[in-house]
């Protein structure tokens, strides 16, 4: 079945013998869901089963260690480096098999990268020589409770290899592909990327050897050469065989383009049937951890895999942030041959069967917030910001029931609200859900205006419950009054954070803004209290129409958010975590001179620490002042004054001034409805600011309970209606 908008991208594959269903392709991701001794578990099974069911033509499972555990780089990494290995790991193969896709096994060892191995073994990390010293530090950017755990860890030993360990790397790597051979497995990637072993040897930044294994590139590549030889021997020449290669090393003297392109040709020639193309970058610097492997940018990588491709005649696996249209292009330009994505497959595992019955809409979209991949450098499993059933799949698998009788109200049209009517909307036969606003999305608006990827969940959000069955009311106070009127079996809150700000000296000042004052001032829902402030004629109407050149008329506020914003042209605000910096983000985006003051350590709690590394070093870039660990902060009618982490006075001259912190849970609505009798569960901000993650997250758990429960409760009634019928 062929979609007409995405006839390349969906249209069969070849790759040596393997023949392939779609040109999609799962990205080989490390997601920490193993046994701790490396073994298969149920819940990776799971994982990848679902990746398989959703129509991807071809999986490739991550960093699969051939020498584990040394050379590992996650907790509960997946091992091949022994034959105990191999029933899980067919296990694996055989389910993925059931639903039609093909699953090749990444053959990896981490080299210079390994410091899971050396943290928890004492492993030392096997280079080619010794590399030079990182240009910075990215764990700068951690939270103090991020760095806690570093504490007290010992720099690691690196292991220069002599001639007999590189001979045991190179038999490791062939008999790993043997045993992926008899697990089933359909193809093998040698992983030569990202600063792994394989990479540390390719790259003349870390390859500083003057013997055959270094000195030329050609030398330089004698090590890939023995590895794919080996892997090859193993397997025979007909087992499809392909290599995973950096197309460039950004931000440091290593690997470039046209190494790759000689890369390319070798492994060509030595027989490998594709080439998978990535990128890996300088690891000192924060901001290039989403800048190659995982881009911010979209199609970072497509130019690079696109001139690979002009250098060989095998096919080309490109990627790096490819939405499914461009894939599409890129494949039809013969670009390249498959697009592999990670991110989008795990917000939507579905993505191949969605698109290929035309049912793009459906597709849930990834949020490139780094939630992922954050987790990962954590030492946690694999999760998702937009889907919470990620790492779940275990859980999730249950037999199809029909809707069960009842009635759920859920209150709040925010991210979370959304999801638990969404949620429940297949599962019980009555879904109300109220929100007070004319539309949904509560402070996902106000989000997606600040980041634009949130846009596209709150549409996916606002779809599935616009198009379901879910009673939408709108515009509507939930009061205890209707709540009795609708008489639901339960009540789920999920009605947001309550956003009093923080008491500082001069909060009260006419150009002092919340959160909340900014969102209705954007979307001209003006509370009474911002009304008085606004008012034709006040100190804020006449300041704001001189620096916007609007008339201080009654609907100004409205206008001006129209053209843009009432706001001038220095804005301090306070508050240094998720809220602040991405306003930060989206006020110097429209030229305003920014300042971000706070009192915390450190800067980017609630953000991922991959998205938080990359925002703030842009922010340093652009000359948003950043005042984390700031004391006395007061606010005057022309400027913050504060003292500076270094004890200093300092003042910021501001038009205006943002509070973006303050928020608190607010239960009172769930309090109130409790003491009238109804069941209540309350989910997302209003159980503690918990961003977006969190509210989907909360809604899984929410309405993942609440059904365990109603189940537990017929199944109690079926029981006693049993037991009451005469024998």
């Amino acid at each position: 079945m062929t979609s007409n908008r995405f006839p390349h991208l969906l249209s069969p594959g070849q790759i040596g013998t393997m023949e392939l269903r779609n040109r999609i392709a799962v990205t080989a991701m490390g997601v920490s869901l193993s046994d701790d001794d490396g073994s298969v578990s149920d819940r990776l099974i799971a994982y990848h089963e679902e990746q398989a069911k959703g129509g991807a033509g071809l999986i490739i499972t991550g960093v699969t260690g051939v020498a584990w555990p040394v050379g590992s780089v996650s907790a509960r990494q997946t091992a091949i480096s022994q034959d105990r290995y191999i029933p899980g790991l067919k296990r694996l193969t055989e389910r993925v098999h059931v639903h039609g896709a093909k699953i090749a096994a990444q053959l990896h060892h981490g080299g210079l990268v390994a410091a899971y191995s050396h943290a928890r073994w004492g492993h030392g990390l096997w280079a080619p020589s010794v590399p030079p010293p990182p240009t910075g530090n990215f764990t700068d950017y951690f939270l103090p409770e991020e760095l806690a755990p570093l504490q007290g860890l010992a720099v690691p030993e690196i292991k220069v290899l002599e001639t007999a360990e590189i001979e045991e790397a190179v038999a490791q790597f062939g008999a790993a592909a043997i045993r992926a051979a008899e697990a089933n497995f359909d193809g093998i990637e040698i992983h030569a990327g990202h600063g792994y072993l394989i990479s540390s040897f390719l790259s003349p930044a870390t390859n500083t050897r003057t013997d055959g294994y270094g000195g030329t590139r050609e030398r330089r590549m004698r090590l890939l050469r023995e590895i794919l030889a080996s892997v090859r021997e193993a397997v025979g020449p007909s087992f499809p065989v392909w290599v995973k290669l950096d197309s460039r090393e950004v931000g440091k003297e290593g690997i470039t383009v046209d190494d790759a392109i000689a890369h390319a040709r070798a492994v060509e020639a030595a027989g490998a049937d594709a080439i998978t193309v990535t990128t890996y970058h300088e690891a000192g610097n924060a901001k290039l951890h989403s800048q190659s492997h995982t881009p911010h940018i979209e199609g970072f990588n497509l130019s690079a895999s696109a001139t690979i491709k002009k250098a060989v005649s095998i096919p080309v696996i490109a990627s790096g942030r490819v939405e499914p249209l461009l894939g599409d292009s890129v494949i039809g330009e013969g670009k390249a041959d498959f697009i592999s994505m990670g991110r989008k497959l795990l917000a939507d595992p579905a993505l191949p069967n969605k698109l290929a019955h035309g049912n793009e809409t459906a597709v849930r979209p990834c949020i490139y917030c780094y939630t992922c991949i954050s987790a990962i450098y954590m030492g946690q499993p694999v999760r998702c910001a937009v889907n919470a059933e990620l790492g779940h799949e275990l859980e999730k698998a249950r037999p199809e029931q029909p809707l069960q009788a009842g009635h759920v109200v859920v209150i709040g049209g925010g991210p979370g609200g959304m999801e638990a009517a969404r949620r429940l909307t297949d599962r019980i036969d009555r879904v109300t859900l109220i929100e007070s606003a004319d539309s949904l999305g509560g402070t996902l608006r106000f989000a997606s205006l600040a980041y634009e990827p949130n846009g596209r969940l709150l549409a996916w959000l606002r779809s599935q419950v616009e198009t379901g069955r879910v009673d939408l009311r709108l515009s509507t106070q939930a009061t205890p009054h209707l709540i009795a009127e609708l008489n639901p079996d339960h009540v789920i809150v999920a009605t947001g954070a309550r956003r009093q700000g923080i008491d500082l000296p001069g909060s009260e000042l006419p150009h002092v803004l919340s959160g909340d004052d900014l969102r209705q001032m954007m979307f001209g829902e003006l509370s009474e209290r911002l009304r008085e402030k606004t008012a034709p004629g006040s100190r804020m109407a006449l300041k704001i129409g001189a620096l916007t050149g609007l008339s201080a008329k009654p609907d100004f506020v409205r206008r001006a958010s129209r053209a843009w914003m009432p706001l001038g042209k220095r804005i301090a605000i306070i508050g240094g975590g998720l809220v602040g910096l991405e306003l930060a983000e989206f006020l110097h985006e429209r030229g305003r001179t920014v300042a971000v003051i706070d009192d915390v350590a450190r800067f980017g709690k609630g953000l991922p620490l991959v998205r938080r590394m990359r925002l703030l070093a842009e922010l340093e870039e652009h000359a948003v002042e950043m005042h984390a660990g700031a004391r006395d902060i007061a606010i005057s009618e022309q400027a913050v004054q504060f003292r500076n982490s270094q004890g200093d006075d300092t003042s910021f001259t501001a038009d205006q001034v943002i509070i973006a912190k303050g928020a608190q849970e607010d239960l009172s609505l769930a309090e109130q409805l409790k003491e009238c009798g109804f069941q209540v569960q309350v989910l997302g901000d209003a159980t503690g600011v918990s961003f977006i993650e969190g509210a989907i997250h909360g809604a899984r758990e929410v309405t993942e309970s609440l059904l365990a429960s109603w189940a537990e409760g017929e199944n109690t009634k079926q029981q006693r209606s049993d037991a009451a019928v005469p024998g």
